[in-house]
């Protein structure tokens, strides 16, 4: 009983705070889509989307509970045993799922279906720290990196197979945990100058001068630091390399899905269809942009009553927030999302163990992704890729993995004086 008394006062109820608070918010924005003045259902109704959620909100308080009193150290021991149980399910999902525009997300009976790529999130950033709590495991070494990133990319490989390309990028978050314990920086370097030259190579017309303009510069750092043979090896085979790169790009697009092409050419041409593939992003700008200063008032969003945004109780439900509150209010939730981060950033630095501090940087990592691109999507920062507002967005399967990912920490947290180890 003292052992339970001590683990309740060492609960971070900042972070418990501030996840309840994104969920009431999240609850009213959600009513905010639905309610119709002409009709005037209540909050609680169970027809409605905002009764639905409160449904969802009632039994991810139960799951709270059961983590919260379950001992941390079933958390760690069968970490690998959920982490399989997930795989298992990934693997079944195009089989038994139900099919929802091209994609097969669901698996269930009936009308209780959940989505196992958001659940095998948690599973994955556990799998990852069990496997990586090991003292003599460093990630600056290949063979750990390779046990590492097979962890991470057979998750990956399964939910592509559904295919869920938004929800399979949220998993590259958990890079973000691996700089913190150790992979070398040569990697992130080549992945933002990937990611550079993509974009640069979709957004340019003639990908002839952009090759040209790369080359120059990469030859131009080389010649810096080399031999002179050296120089010219080089200099040819990243030449060759670049330019490949640039002209493959072109063709890679050109055999994705067209819904997919088409969300990437509206984040640099908006106005290339706008009244089609451009329709979400422009309608959910115009309706934060609307928004001003204080907004227009709860209930009182006319971009939300006419339906004007497609999915926006779900992927756009931000721009319902930024219609009806304002700069003050979208301020208000995204100052609510850095503090649960930043807190959590602390409360993983604090761990008396390295799975606990590894898991604790996974959900920051996962949770980052979640916040930063779902709110630069509904902006047009971002291609739609259809990840939703942590805590915020409609949806069970959403609330849930986002209730267990985050709280299975908390409890780690609360544990910490109990657990044996130390940080290396």
């Amino acid at each position: 009983m003292k052992e339970s008394e001590v683990q309740i006062n060492r609960v971070d109820w900042i972070a418990v705070s501030i996840y309840f608070a994104l969920v009431a918010i999240g609850w009213f924005n959600i009513y905010a889509v639905v309610y119709d003045s002409q009709v005037e259902k209540s909050i609680f109704d169970l027809s409605i989307s905002s009764g639905k959620q409160l449904v969802w909100i009632g039994t991810a308080i139960g799951l709270i509970t059961l983590i919260m009193v379950a001992d941390y150290r079933f958390f760690e021991n069968l970490s690998l045993i959920i982490y399989l149980i997930f795989l298992l399910i990934l693997i079944v999902t195009p089989i038994f799922g139900k099919e929802v525009n091209g994609q097969i997300l669901s698996i269930g009976v009936g009308e209780f279906r959940i989505q196992p790529g958001e659940f095998a999130k948690f599973a994955t950033a556990l799998a990852l720290a069990k496997v990586m709590e090991r003292p003599t495991f460093d990630l600056s070494k290949r063979n750990y990196q390779a046990i590492a990133f097979g962890v991470l990319l057979v998750p990956i490989a399964l939910i592509l197979l559904q295919p869920d390309t938004g929800t399979a990028m949220v998993y590259f978050s958990l890079l973000i945990m691996f700089y913190r314990e150790g992979l070398p920086q040569w990697y992130y370097v080549l992945g933002i100058g990937s990611v550079t030259i993509t974009l640069l190579a979709l957004g340019v017309d003639n990908n002839l001068y952009l090759a040209a303009i790369i080359v120059l510069v990469v030859g131009g750092m080389i010649y810096l630091g080399k031999k002179s043979w050296q120089r010219i090896l080089a200099f040819s085979l990243i030449g060759i390399g670049l330019i490949t790169y640039i002209y493959s790009i072109d063709f890679v697009v050109s055999k994705l899905p067209p819904h997919q092409q088409n969300r990437i050419m509206v984040l640099f041409n908006p106005d290339i269809d706008p009244l089609g593939v451009g329709w979400n992003v422009t309608q959910s700008k115009i309706a934060i942009g609307s928004g001003g200063f204080f907004g227009k008032g709860y209930l009182e969003g006319t971009q939300t009553k006419f339906d004007f945004v497609p999915e926006q109780d779900t992927d756009f439900i931000f721009c319902t927030l930024g219609e009806e509150f304002g700069w003050m209010g979208s301020f208000v939730v995204i100052s609510l999302f850095s503090g649960l981060l930043y807190r959590l950033v602390i409360m993983a630095e604090r761990q008396k163990t390295r799975f606990s501090r590894i898991y604790g940087y996974g959900v920051v990592s996962i949770l980052l992704f979640h916040f930063m691109v779902n709110i630069a999507m509904t902006i047009g920062l971002f291609p739609v890729v259809g990840i939703p507002l942590p805590f915020f967005s409609y949806g069970g399967s959403s609330l849930w993995s986002f209730t267990v990912l985050l709280f299975i920490f908390i409890k780690l947290d609360s544990s910490r004086a109990t657990q044996l180890g130390r940080i290396s």
